[in-house]
Parts: structure tokens; sequence; C-alpha cells
């Protein structure tokens, strides 16, 4: 009898434990769930695939890993940003079926803003929309190769970069994959590619980053999460 509700006791400590570890992250982590197809013990919410589709227009269904090699021959793909462009993700970690994002505003040679579906976790669940918030080149030649991105429960940019495919471009034509000397060159060459809100303008910028991060904290609940300074970067023209 001892040995039992021993047993017990261990089962619901256990029971009380994991729902906190599971509600509070060490850091970022994309949905498992990447796909047109919806489990049959699932309950309903929004994929990423669905979501980026509608926003970018670029007709492909499927698992996101499979769109880059969908894209083959369909539409053009490259590795430098532009807006309307699909961002494909690889699977890394818990994210098996990779992901996909549509770029909303290119900021600088750096950091661009996307719009993407069941991304982070909103107010516990999942599938939810976030429009305009940052994703960060963090690879060492600037060749949009690794990314990170805006995650809602630590309101900031996760840690984990996430390797990318490139980006597919919503016409028609043959890849113009780029090496990172001919897209700085091409920044260079036609300034007015850059965005005005690029990181030189926002050195001249005060933002109260602390009350930003407030407010996002204790929007009201079912409110579509958004990274404040992306929504800022995304009005200013």
């Amino acid at each position: 009898m001892r040995g039992t509700i021993g047993i017990l006791a261990c089962l619901a400590a256990l029971a009380l434990v994991a729902p906190v570890a599971l509600a509070s992250p060490a850091d970022d982590f994309a949905a498992v769930g990447a796909s047109d197809a919806q489990g049959a013990g699932d309950a309903p919410y929004l994929q990423c695939v669905p979501y980026a589709r509608q926003v970018s227009g670029i007709a492909i269904f499927g698992d996101a890993h499979t769109w880059w090699d969908q894209a083959e021959g369909k539409y053009a793909r490259g590795n430098r940003p532009q807006v309307g462009a699909v961002m494909s993700f690889k699977p890394f970690g818990n994210s098996r079926l990779g992901h996909v994002a549509a770029v909303s505003r290119i900021v600088d040679s750096r950091t661009v803003l996307i719009r993407h579906a069941n991304w982070s976790p909103i107010n516990g669940r999942r599938g939810q929309i976030e429009d305009d918030v940052r994703a960060v080149d963090v690879s060492p030649a600037n060749d949009w190769s690794e990314v990170r991105v805006w995650f809602a429960p630590i309101q900031g940019l996760g840690t984990t970069r996430w390797p990318l495919n490139g980006f597919i471009y919503p016409e028609r034509g043959p890849d113009r994959l780029e090496t990172p000397g001919v897209v700085l060159a091409s920044l260079e060459a036609k300034p007015e590619r850059k965005s005005r809100i690029g990181a030189d303008f926002l050195k001249g910028v005060k933002l109260d980053v602390p009350a930003l991060r407030k407010a996002a904290a204790t929007s009201k609940p079912g409110k579509r999460s958004a990274d404040p300074i992306g929504e800022i970067l995304a009005r200013v023209s």
C-alpha cells in the first residue's frame, strides 16, 4: 500500500511540474506543424503554409520543407530578401517540417520584417499570426543562410540560429543566387534600394524599449502578438 501511495504521489508531482516547464521555454522554438495537413487528433489551428501562401500569392502546397524544391523551375529563388518573397526555413531542431514566412519589409542588409503563422505560442495557443516581426541575418558572410527571429514569449529575438534555404520570389523566372559581395555591391550601387529606416537612421531614433515591451506584454488576450520595434519600423516611411 505504501508503495502504491508513493507512486501515485510521484505521478501527481510530475503532472504539476510538466506544464510549468512547457510554459517557460528557455529559448525560442518553432511549432512542429508546418504543412497544409492537420492531424486527426489535433485541435484546429492555423499552419504557416496556408498563411504564407495567402500573403505572398506563391501557389505552392504541401509541407514547408518541400517548398524550396517545389519552387525550382516555377518561381525564381535566391539568397537576397525581397518584399513579397517567401523566406524558406530548413528543418531544424523540433521544427521537423521546416517553416515559411513572407517578407513584408526590408530594413537594412541584415534585418527584415516578416509575416508568418504558427511560430510563437501566444496566450498558450498555437497557430497564431505575427505580422511585421523582425528576422535578423546572423550568417558570417551576410548571405542570409542563418537568421534569428522574434519570439513572443521572451519578447525579443530568439537565440537560435535558424538555417535557411533562401527566398522564393513571387515572379516566375530562373534562380538568381548571388554571392554576398554581389548583394552588398548592388545595395551600394543603388542607394534607393536601401530602406530609409535602416541601421543608420535608427541610430538617431530614441526608442523606449522597456515601455514598448511592457505594453506588448500587457496586451489583451487574443490580440495578435507583435514585435513593438517591428511595428514602429513598419509604420515609418
